[in-house]
């Protein structure tokens, strides 16, 4: 009995403990969006949320579980350089559309972070949590460096992040249609800047172009936003 209880120890401590448990919460996560078909189950927060629940029934200590967390964040800023990518293969229309599209980011971007540190002062919100709040809009790679620079709770700002994204794919196609939004490019910008990759899945349902535009957006939106963070 007591040999299997070290080994238990040694598993939980082990990275793969957190590694496995992160993966199989995320495939659940992903299962259930394929079944339901909602941007409400979204992988990632019923990811976050099983792990939540699956650590908070067992007592399992959080510390063993970073262990492998840490590793998997490792990989988030390679993941940030990817964005990259799906700017260069809409450069052409970067290039056609290049001024409207980063003013549009840029105003959105300034509104996203003045709307936060506006609203959190209002409320008598503390610092560390308005940290946490103000990279909402951008992707999570991004945001959880911004909110880790500007002294916030990144691991807040996912769960933030997640429902903001949420939030925007529900919303952006009623938005659109009370503030007759007719032009796709502009559509697409406000999607992206404002709701990073979840918006985005959305705005390639509404068209090629809202979903060019709202791809070029994250990471147009993502570079603004870590900028502004850096005169907070």
């Amino acid at each position: 009995m007591e040999d299997f209880k070290e080994f238990m120890e040694t598993m939980l401590q082990s990275p793969m403990f957190g590694i496995l448990l992160s993966l199989l919460a995320f495939g659940i996560g992903v299962f259930c969006n394929r079944v339901f078909k909602s941007p409400i189950v979204n992988p990632l927060l019923v990811g976050i949320s099983l792990v939540i629940i699956f650590l908070s029934v067992t007592k399992i200590p959080l510390e063993y579980y970073e262990t492998g967390g840490d590793i998997i964040s490792l990989f988030l800023a390679p993941a940030t350089t990817v964005l990259a990518y799906s700017i260069y293969r809409q450069i052409a229309l970067l290039k056609k559309y290049f001024l409207p599209v980063c003013l549009g980011c840029l105003v959105g971007s300034c509104v996203s972070v003045a709307s936060v540190i506006g609203l959190c002062r209002l409320f008598h919100v503390e610092e560390k949590l308005t940290a946490t709040m103000i990279p909402k809009s951008v992707t999570t790679p991004i945001a959880m460096e911004v909110s880790r620079s500007l002294g916030g709770m990144p691991s807040v700002t996912v769960a933030a992040v997640v429902v903001t994204g949420i939030l925007g794919a529900i919303l952006c196609p009623v938005l659109i249609r009370v503030f007759k939004i007719k032009n796709p490019i502009a559509a697409g910008v406000g999607i992206g800047t404002s709701s990073h990759a979840m918006g985005t899945s959305k705005a390639v349902e509404l068209g090629e172009i809202e979903g060019a535009m709202s791809g070029i957006s994250i990471g147009v939106a993502g570079i603004l936003t870590v900028l502004i963070s850096m005169f907070l």
